[in-house]
């Protein structure tokens, strides 16, 4: 803002797996619990702005135990419910919105996933969010003899037909990142639940500005539905404060008109002290925006997504707070529910799934974290732990 064996029973080397996960999961959540008591162009910070940046960080609540807990615990029910199954027809695909550093997590996770499971695996990218690439992939995936496909869908109305041509040659299609419309017929959605991460993002704006500021919205799209659902959650946690949006502005997916606009923002509106980033790369454009002005501090900066040059701008004090996703889940859990409505059906797999769904019935939480300086290097330490760098 954002994949073959016959299973046996689960390996102890799995099993351990998800054991570990849980255990780093509740000692993650402890250090957090103690601290919150007490792209390129990411130079250094004074002394000074990053004293008050910490100042203003500490007040917004971290949190990174996202719902990794309860995905593992389906993960394990999935995989004993495959047990002894015969999947090495399977043949499973991730085609996500955008290639950017955001999604390599989610490649990383769903190549584990399907690793785990011993299924064929696919991950595509469309360069620069082309809309007209990624209806190109889906139509030459949809010849490979797929038999599950997850789609963070650049656009609902025009990923429709091919979703159909999916559904009706039996092949499950699960929305991640993205939800898709319930005619679309995606099994459910997978990925973050983006109204709550717009609060949540609002309140730690409201945090960051002493309740009082204006602020300007950058984003990727202005119709993308996690984008519409996260900027009126944000709104709609600003309700309460004297902090209001003058401008929501859309870059169409381009990292350097993103930067332009962050430019744009304040030097027209001196009132602004505000900016918050929704796409990956919005975040790295608003710091470096911000601090190439020598505004850091100044302009508080909330974005979402762990793009490595926001996570630098983070340790510096120029951007306050990122609210985070779980795109590795989504890789990861993705392809076990993939291959379990394949092999078990719609309905097995949906009464494993019943438990950890959201009270709309149809939204399987990746997670919502919040990323400050203070647990930084925490969350840092998780992503080493998968894999990922960050």
């Amino acid at each position: 803002m954002r994949s073959a064996n016959p299973l046996r029973r689960s390996s102890p080397h799995r099993g351990s797996g998800l054991i570990r996960l849980t255990a780093l999961l509740a000692a993650t959540s402890v250090v957090l619990s103690a601290a919150a008591c007490s792209k390129q162009g990411a130079g250094a910070a004074s002394p000074a702005t990053s004293g008050a940046a910490a100042a203003a960080a500490a007040s917004i609540q971290g949190d990174i135990t996202f719902n990794d807990a309860n995905l593992a615990k389906l993960d394990q029910s999935i995989k004993d419910a495959l047990a002894g199954k015969d999947l090495s027809q399977l043949n499973e695909a991730m085609v996500v919105n955008v290639a950017v550093d955001y999604w390599n997590a989610g490649k990383i996770g769903f190549n584990k996933g399907t690793g785990d499971l011993s299924v064929k695996g696919t991950f595509q990218a469309p360069a620069n969010g082309r809309l007209d690439q990624q209806l190109s992939m889906l139509s030459a995936l949809h010849s490979q003899n797929l038999t599950g496909l997850e789609v963070s869908a650049i656009d609902a109305t025009a990923v429709k037909a091919p979703i159909d041509s999916y559904t009706s040659a039996g092949v499950p299609v699960l929305a991640i990142d993205s939800p898709l419309p319930p005619e679309d017929g995606a099994a459910l959605y997978l990925g973050t639940p983006n109204y709550q991460a717009g609060q949540k993002a609002g309140e730690a704006m409201k945090a960051a500005l002493g309740g009082k500021g204006q602020v300007v919205v950058l984003v990727g799209s202005l119709t993308a539905s996690n984008a519409v659902e996260r900027i009126q959650g944000f709104e709609d946690a600003l309700k309460d404060s004297d902090v209001k949006v003058l401008q929501k502005i859309s870059d169409g997916m381009d990292q350097s008109k993103a930067l332009s606009n962050a430019e744009n923002a304040f030097q027209t509106n001196p009132g602004v002290n505000g900016i918050y980033g929704v796409y990956s790369y919005d975040g790295p454009a608003a710091g470096q925006a911000v601090q190439s002005a020598g505004k850091s501090g100044k302009i508080k900066v909330v974005c979402d997504d762990s793009d490595p040059q926001t996570l630098g701008f983070i340790k510096q004090g120029v951007i306050q707070a990122s609210i985070l996703q779980q795109p590795y889940q989504q890789g990861y859990t993705g392809a076990y529910l993939l291959a379990a409505l394949k092999v078990l059906g719609r309905d097995a797999t949906m009464a494993l799934v019943k438990p950890y769904l959201e009270s709309d019935g149809t939204t399987l939480s990746s997670g919502v974290g919040v990323v400050t300086q203070a647990n930084l290097a925490d969350y840092q330490s998780m992503l080493a732990k998968l894999g990922i760098s960050g």
